[in-house]
């Protein structure tokens, strides 16, 4: 096997998180989690640049494994790290918050409300990937509507 489709595998499934034989989206937003702790501690530019990067990596890695596995497969999960990395954009460093974000993240990628299910239509890896960030960018606004609301209290 060439160097570019391992490479496209191990990006698109996280490393091997999407490999899990048992909720490999969920295993695929838990294995971000180091990821994450690394990312926050960068300014704001650099951790949106750095999920920026890992978003255009993640959509090429998607197509390929689309055209290798089929449309939408389970084991791709590079959607699920950029979307709760999108989650995360406010980079809490509490362990509850980032739980409530994680709950957050999987019950909008779950759920995907308008428009997050009719992105899922654009063809490929840009597919697979748009409607999980936009579930990080309602996952993110929840996030920091509770965080505001526990503030008041």
């Amino acid at each position: 096997m060439s160097p570019l489709p391992r490479m496209s595998r191990l990006v698109a499934t996280f490393l091997g998180a999407g490999y899990s034989p048992v909720a490999p989206g969920t295993a695929g937003t838990i294995a971000t989690l180091p990821l994450y702790l690394l990312l926050r501690k960068l300014s704001l530019p650099r951790y949106l640049l750095s999920v920026s990067i890992l978003a255009v990596l993640g959509v090429s890695a998607a197509s390929r494994a689309e055209s290798l596995w089929g449309k939408d497969p389970g084991r791709v999960v590079i959607d699920e790290v950029v979307g709760f990395l999108v989650t995360l954009v406010s980079r809490p460093r509490g362990m509850k918050d980032i739980l409530i974000g994680f709950v957050l993240f999987r019950l909008f990628d779950v759920v995907k409300p308008p428009p997050a299910r009719n992105l899922e239509a654009l063809p490929g890896g840009l597919g697979i990937m748009a409607d999980d960030v936009a579930a990080g960018a309602m996952g993110a606004l929840a996030l920091a509507g509770i965080r505001k609301l526990s503030k008041r209290q």
